[in-house]
């Protein structure tokens, strides 16, 4: 096992040695099973063969390596053994007097259907093959057979998940340091979105392997979003005025938008090009596709997080050649600005501007997100493109029926846009019942909601006909979300909007150094209800917690997952492209 070395520590003078900080690095793995097969626990077999004489050197092989073997020679033996003993794996002969070896794996199905069948036999009928596999056998030998075939076909059904934890924890403590000194060493956005990734998909394979190197991990992402953070509060707005100078000069601008500031700070006169962002999703992504003749759907999952696309990428990676890329949500990563912000193409100072009629500030109660479609059509006007397009958005499985009902007509169009809320409904369900606070108690739980509510959803049909319909698909989200665990005091007037991850107001109060705070929202294109409005974000996994019954709040929100605020989950989310495989 390789031992990490202790040049690199996270933020502690003077350093030190990695034993003391993570002390899991150094003990030995707790698994039954060991690479070097020293510790591998017993297993108990039972192998039916009529010609078993001829297989002792197999079981005397396999008792050597730590396994009991019980034999026998007829498929009935076989099924009364199962119904005496549990066993861990079942090695089954084909050709047998009596019972044939199909016959004897349905019933020993019957009785232990959790235990994993070897089919080990001359046959090599397609048919006995095909009957095999549907009766879920576990794997499908053909003598003659070494003793090496055998332990591997024990190693993959008996041992698997030891083995894969053992292999999955010694990766990550191999990629620790290296991450580590990755973090240490970001300087660009594109350095970050790499980070980001090796940390999903660590988070993926230990939470796969049930490591119990989470903890460790956890830690990691910790560190890194403290430094994303940093990263964000010193480029972010320098990314917003050249955005502002961008959309100043462009047809259609509206006026008196761009920030008087003087340009660029001496840092961001430093910094790489300003990342793709919320507005440039159409004008980067949608309208270089269209231009190719391409029949786009643009599919938007609502508070969709890179490693929540991981998994559903497993389901459909057999249907699509897949370009997976990330973007920057822009502040807050909020449903209302971000996603708005990608239909029009515009920052929300510019839609309030230029389209009163479409923009909802906070202390309306009209629903922030009615106005897509129509924000959509501003910017194909914007642009003077003619495509046509539809508009649609799902928030239950009735609205889902009748969509799919509508799906062969949406084929004239250029470009169809449909929304998913599912997985915001699901975060803001999680936060209000404690039922579904419990069904996903964690980031493994909630991607595993996720997976079952895509096989089980429209939208794993609705995969299926956009492969065969030949459409480009285009998978985003407007933001993501985090898992918010720190309360950062805050205080408000009764105006305050009441979003834990972001606070929009008038004289708030809070400790400078635990936010992010842009006290001109304008510079930001951000709308300002008032000329003292500010705007404060979360960072990390930090959310807002007044003092008025503070126990309280903090015990009822503590560990939901929440979006607004500033951390790779929130803002660094999958823009996939999709095109469906030739055959």
């Amino acid at each position: 096992m390789t031992r990490l070395k202790s040049q690199v520590s996270y933020s502690f003078s003077p350093p030190l040695p990695t034993s003391f900080l993570f002390p899991s690095l150094l003990l030995p793995s707790s698994t039954p099973y060991s690479l070097n097969n020293k510790t591998m626990s017993n297993g108990l077999l039972l192998w039916a063969d009529d010609e078993m004489e001829l297989l002792r050197a197999h079981i005397l092989f396999l008792e050597k390596k730590g396994y009991d073997v019980v034999t026998v020679t007829n498929g009935t033996d076989a099924v009364d053994m199962c119904r005496q003993r549990t066993f861990d794996l079942v090695l089954l002969d084909e050709m047998m007097p009596g019972l044939s070896g199909l016959e004897t794996l349905q019933q020993i199905k019957e009785i232990s259907p959790a235990t994993p069948v070897v089919m080990v036999t001359k046959s090599e009928e397609e048919n006995i093959m095909d009957q095999a596999i549907g009766s879920k056998i576990a794997d499908y030998l053909i003598k003659p057979v070494n003793p090496n075939q055998i332990l591997l076909s024990l190693k993959k059904n008996i041992h698997r998940k030891e083995i894969v934890t053992e292999v999955t924890q010694s990766g990550y403590r191999q990629n620790f340091q290296d991450i580590a000194m990755q973090i240490d060493a970001c300087k660009t956005i594109d350095d970050w979105k790499e980070v980001y990734r090796r940390l999903v998909h660590w988070e993926l394979e230990l939470s796969s392997a049930d490591s119990s190197m989470a903890e460790m991990l956890k830690m990691q992402k910790e560190e890194a979003d403290n430094g994303f953070a940093k990263y964000i509060k010193a480029h972010y707005m320098d990314w917003m005025d050249d955005i502002s100078t961008a959309h100043s000069a462009a047809p259609g601008a509206a006026s008196g938008l761009r920030a008087a500031h003087g340009g660029r700070s001496a840092a961001g006169q430093e910094a790489e090009k300003r990342p793709m962002m919320s507005v440039d999703v159409f004008k980067s992504k949608v309208f270089p596709l269209l231009d190719e003749g391409e029949k786009v759907f643009l599919i938007v999952i609502d508070n969709f997080r890179l490693d929540q696309w991981r998994v559903l990428a497993e389901e459909i990676g057999d249907m699509f050649d897949i370009d997976e890329q990330t973007y920057v949500s822009i502040l807050p990563t909020a449903t209302q600005y971000a996603r708005n912000a990608i239909f029009s193409g515009l920052m929300p100072v510019e839609i309030a501007s230029m389209f009163p009629e479409l923009w909802v500030d906070e202390d309306e109660e009209e629903g922030k997100n009615l106005n897509e479609g129509p924000l959509i059509r501003t910017q194909l006007e914007r642009f003077r493109r003619r495509d046509t397009f539809s508009y649609h958005k799902i928030n239950d499985s009735a609205g889902a029926e009748k969509f799919l009902q509508k799906f062969n007509s949406l084929s004239n169009n250029d470009l169809n846009v449909l929304v998913i809320n599912f997985i915001d409904m699901l975060s803001h369900a999680r936060t209000e019942s404690k039922m579904v606070r419990e069904l996903a108690g964690d980031e493994a739980a909630y991607r595993s909601i996720t997976l079952s509510w895509f096989r089980h959803s429209v939208l794993s049909e609705l995969f299926r006909l956009l492969a065969q319909g030949g459409y480009t698909v285009l998978l985003t989200t407007d933001h993501g979300s985090i898992r918010a665990s720190k309360p950062v005091k805050i205080i408000g007037d009764r105006n305050t909007n009441t979003n834990l991850r972001y606070k929009l107001g008038k004289n708030l109060n809070y400790n400078p150094k635990e936010v992010f705070a842009i006290k001109e929202p304008r510079r930001a294109m951000l709308p300002a209800p008032n000329i003292s409005t500010s705007y404060v974000f979360a960072t990390g996994d930090a959310f807002f917690a007044y003092p008025n019954n503070y126990n309280y709040y903090v015990s009822y929100y503590k560990d939901t997952f929440q979006h607004g605020g500033i951390s790779m989950e929130e803002m660094l989310v999958p823009l996939v492209t999709m095109r469906a495989r030739k055959r």
